[in-house]
């Protein structure tokens, strides 16, 4: 007799948006012979600058996409790259962080923000977070401004964009580079204007699985830096004077002097941080739905602050004037009249069938930052770490899957 498990199907936390029209475009990738950094990568990158000079509070114009595949970019240059770890680190290296310098970085965020500093030998300084936002607190940061000083790392935690206009005034004010990690924040706008364009150095972004747009594993670094640019294309790929599809076309470099394309030269000690052709045709639709998947993330969160605005939880702030939230995670707070702790909650959403994630463990809390590059007091983190829980908020997220969250929110702690 086959007995039937009583347990409620479970509700994964973040499954990855993905179609038919991105398997048929990897697959087609893999037909070309493209396997490696070739035409695909190219079209992303130029695609995904010139989504970034467009309002994305609406979905891109096709025409707009369709003609960056072939021609020039947007505003901003667009290196695509294998993770937003790669991009963080080759974005420090092209700013011309290394040892000695120190670089500014929020306890609220995830490992790979502090350890591309120490890639450079550089030391991270970990500062507090804002009490509302968990984005960077620029008063920490600004306490933690020294002669050794080079750069900064805010974090665009769950999608809600820094206030880049108090973030470019404190750059300028203590004369340090600015790289933005945006991991989260794809597609999202600061007082009206798209993360990814600005006064930063560099911006940062990531399609890992469960991000906002996915490549399975992937990212991009974007700048208005023409050199910043080059220096990145040349470092991602062992410091190769010139893209590797190019040396295979066979001929003559155009201009200059005659130099057979398949001649180059290592000008640095480079990295392997390149983008697949196959991952970069995922990513292209992918690019031309964000936001409506985005639309669709809005709506859940709208449903869950409708649904919990009566439970003792500090909901997700939403954002100012002209920004526009990513809502890459659904962030809540448990309140001190909360039936229980964020431990026993998250066990007994779990009893329920309802996956959730913890973002962040604070870096001071590690035992790598904790020793010698974590000095404190951090009470917004320390305090948040105890109440945060991460709800499923993937675009693709059934309604029946909704209904089971927010009808378990609601058993457990009404």
């Amino acid at each position: 007799m086959t007995v039937s498990d009583p347990r409620p199907e479970f509700v994964p936390f973040a499954p990855p948006d993905i179609g038919e029209a991105e398997i048929e475009a990897a697959v087609e990738a893999m037909r070309s012979g493209w396997l490696t950094t070739g035409p695909r990568a190219a079209s992303f990158e130029r695609e995904f600058a010139a989504v970034l000079g467009t309002d994305l509070r609406d979905e891109p114009d096709p025409t707009v996409l369709d003609s960056a595949a072939e021609g020039p970019g947007g505003r901003v240059h667009a290196v695509a790259l294998n993770s937003a770890t790669a991009g963080l680190h080759l974005a420090l290296e092209a700013v011309g962080v290394g040892p000695g310098d120190e670089v500014i970085v929020p306890t609220w965020t995830f490992t790979a923000t502090a350890e591309v500093v120490r890639y450079l030998g550089a030391r991270p300084v970990i500062v507090d977070v804002d009490r509302v936002t968990l984005n960077l607190d620029l008063d920490a940061a600004r306490a933690a401004v020294t002669s050794a000083t080079r750069a900064v790392i805010p974090v665009h935690f769950a999608g809600l964009p820094v206030d880049r206009g108090a973030l470019a005034a404190f750059a300028r004010e203590a004369g340090v580079a600015v790289v933005e990690d945006a991991a989260h924040a794809f597609p999202a706008m600061s007082s009206g204007q798209p993360v990814g364009v600005g006064e930063s150095e560099a911006v940062v972004f990531s399609f890992y699985a469960t991000k906002t747009m996915t490549t399975g594993e992937g990212g991009m670094a974007v700048t208005a830096h023409e050199d910043l640019a080059a220096r990145m294309r040349t470092m991602r790929l062992h410091g190769i004077s010139k893209d590797v599809f190019a040396r295979y076309a066979g001929g003559y470099d155009a201009g200059g002097p005659r130099v057979p394309r398949w001649a180059y030269e290592v000008i640095a000690p480079g990295f392997k941080y390149n983008l697949t052709d196959p991952a970069a045709a995922m990513g292209r639709v992918q690019l031309r739905r964000a936001v409506a998947m985005r639309r669709s993330r809005e709506a859940i969160a709208a449903r869950y602050d409708e649904a919990f605005s009566d439970l003792p939880l500090d909901l997700p702030p939403r954002g100012g004037p002209g920004d526009v939230h990513a809502r890459h995670l659904y962030v809540v707070r448990l309140r001190d009249d909360a039936p229980m702790g964020r431990d026993a909650f998250v066990d007994a959403l779990t009893e329920l069938g309802i996956g959730t994630s913890l973002h962040f463990i604070p870096l001071h809390r590690h035992p790598y930052w904790a020793d010698g590059f974590a000095r404190g007091p951090y009470p917004v983190a320390d305090d948040a770490f105890g109440r945060v829980v991460s709800l499923p908020i993937p675009s693709g997220l059934r309604p029946d899957h909704l209904d089971r969250v927010v009808d378990a929110v609601r058993q457990v702690l009404s």
